[in-house]
């Protein structure tokens, strides 16, 4: 019995030994470690703020605008800002009622205390560039967003959760709203392309572009604008998307009107960026809100495909009869109105109604 009890306090000894030189050997280690880990930040040019724990933009490298530049953007945004509230009220906008016109919706918010700067998260109006924004404002480092395969709006959902109107309100009172417009017709051609076009095979996008094809393609109106794709032709698509307005379904928040989306005749918001713009635009606000050693301005996820916009716009637009396009932007017509935005010069793209109208015929 007794050799047993000494073998079993041998045996703890030995322990107690092994982790004590263990413990010598990695803390000093450890400690080797974060000293190199943040000089390799400062050869880099970032400083640790020691508050935050965030690598700063090197004051060498901040771009920022002239006093002058600064006040004609103060000039641009009060005009912006001014406009919507006219529009808001000449549509009847700012009265809460029972639609989702009306209806003050906060889901898609992204409510940063610490920084005191709130955004309405637009899909497809430089959304990719500030959901990295404001990842990094959240604490993740721009190197983990940059290597992780993990979805940026999932990851930004762990730190931002949703909110309420009244949460939303009060943190207003000290913080910045802003929301980022652009051209609705635009907007809708780049979601087509990135969610449907260019879906990812098996994706949930990929699997309702399938849908679209096997309910539209022999459909009279567009079989002679259909095309011999797995993806849905951009009138097949479009033609999809009214029906799903016309029957009052969901609409996916990439293809969503954004007035319906960050209802900014019920919400405050103290800027409005413009995607035309908003290289200018965005120095403002991040100068305004004093984040220039923190985020920079920079473009992700420019598009796919290397074409540019404007002949973008008129191959895919000129698929569409006049009538297609009319009906597109009465849905999007707040959109247009409240930010600014003229249909014009799509309809000079529109193809004759009678011209689609014969060559469903003739086919």
């Amino acid at each position: 019995m007794k050799f047993h009890k000494s073998y079993a306090n041998c045996r703890v000894r030995r322990y107690l030994l092994i982790f004590t030189a263990l413990s010598l050997v990695l803390l000093p280690l450890s400690l080797i470690y974060l000293v190199w880990n943040e000089q390799l930040q400062k050869i880099k040019g970032y400083e640790i703020n020691n508050e935050t724990g965030l690598s700063l933009i090197p004051e060498y490298a901040i771009q920022s605008l002239s006093p002058e530049e600064m006040q004609a953007m103060s000039v641009r945004m009060e005009a912006r800002l001014n406009r919507l509230k006219e529009k808001c009220s000449e549509f009847g906008l700012d009265v809460v009622g029972p639609d989702a016109w009306h209806t003050p919706n906060t889901w898609e918010f992204l409510v940063n205390k610490k920084y005191h700067i709130i955004w309405c998260n637009v899909f497809k109006a430089a959304s990719s560039s500030w959901m990295f924004n404001f990842n990094v404002l959240a604490g993740y480092t721009p190197n983990y967003l940059l290597k992780t395969k993990k979805i940026l709006l999932n990851l930004a959902r762990e730190r931002y959760p949703r909110v309420t109107l009244q949460e939303l309100r009060e943190a207003q009172n000290d913080s910045t709203t802003f929301i980022i417009a652009r051209n609705p017709f635009e907007r809708l051609l780049s979601a087509y392309r990135d969610k449907i076009v260019f879906a990812l095979p098996y994706s949930f996008h990929d699997k309702l572009g399938r849908s679209i094809v096997r309910t539209y393609r022999k459909k009279p109106k567009l079989i002679s604008r259909a095309g011999n794709t797995k993806y849905p032709s951009f009138p097949e698509f479009v033609h999809w998307l009214l029906d799903q307005i016309k029957r009052g379904n969901y609409i996916d928040m990439h293809f969503v009107s954004a007035t319906s989306f960050c209802t900014p005749c019920l919400i405050r918001f103290d800027m409005i960026l413009k995607f035309e713009s908003l290289a200018e635009d965005q120095l403002y606000l991040i100068e305004k809100t004093g984040l220039q050693r923190v985020i920079a301005p920079v473009w992700r996820n420019m598009g796919k495909g290397g074409r540019k916009t404007q002949e973008l716009q008129q191959q895919f637009y000129s698929q569409l009869t006049k009538q297609e396009m009319l009906e597109l932007y009465n849905y999007y017509q707040y959109d247009f109105d409240l930010f600014d935005y003229d249909i014009k010069e799509y309809l000079k793209y529109a193809r004759a109604d009678e011209e689609a109208g014969a060559a469903a015929s003739g086919a």
